[in-house]
């Protein structure tokens, strides 16, 4: 059976565009699969979950202090009272400064305050105190150490103005030469002196042998 020219033709077309549209599948298969792929997350790693989160490193403990604060790095409080209108002040002072209150100037030279350890405690400051007279002149009224737990030791004498130390903040020294760390064999002090060797005459003895009882018998025959 033949075909028509028509038909061929037809024909022809029909099987071009098939041939086509396979090849167009063909190739967008591949990249709808990477597509897909895509989407699709990764699992989680083993590692990562929060229970294996490390814990934040502990803060170190403040070194020990090896000499007391110097004086100038102190800080004292002094207390003054102003027995006319009964109103006090604190002022905060490091040692030479100097503040003034009216007609009062308080100067501060030093400050000391026992270690923790010792029986008996005590918080001292070495006050200098001025006053501005009716007259126009200045006159000291105090110049000495104060006491915070024993103000009857040394008191300022004046009828209008009081002076006291509340506190002094300092560090005393917690280690010196012979100081060993508990839990440290690093600061055991060890002797410099050399063992002394064993007598050779010592080493050398032998324990004398006892005389057996038939020896003993026969030197007394």
């Amino acid at each position: 059976m033949r075909l028509s020219r028509t038909g061929a033709f037809a024909l022809a077309a029909i099987l071009i565009c098939s041939a086509g549209l396979g090849t167009a599948i063909a190739i967008q298969s591949p990249a709808n699969e990477n597509e897909t792929s895509a989407l699709v997350p990764e699992p989680a790693l083993a590692n990562e979950s929060p229970s294996a989160a490390k814990a934040p490193p502990k803060p170190a403990a403040p070194p020990l202090a090896k000499a007391d604060t110097p004086m100038a790095d102190r800080v004292a409080v002094i207390g003054v009272l102003n027995k006319r209108d009964g109103i006090s002040r604190d002022l905060t002072l490091r040692p030479g400064e100097a503040k003034r209150i009216g007609p009062l100037i308080v100067r501060l030279r030093a400050c000391d305050q026992t270690a923790d350890w010792e029986a008996e405690q005590l918080t001292g400051a070495f006050v200098q105190a001025d006053l501005h007279g009716a007259d126009g002149r200045w006159r000291r009224i105090f110049s000495g150490w104060l006491y915070k737990e024993s103000p009857s030791l040394n008191v300022v004498e004046n009828p209008y103005w009081d002076v006291w130390p509340k506190s002094c903040t300092m560090r005393h020294a917690e280690t010196g030469p012979a100081t060993v760390v508990a839990g440290s064999s690093a600061g055991t002090p060890r002797s410099s002196a050399k063992k002394s060797a064993a007598p050779a005459d010592a080493a050398s003895a032998k324990p004398t042998a006892e005389p057996s009882p038939s020896a003993l018998s026969n030197s007394a025959t």
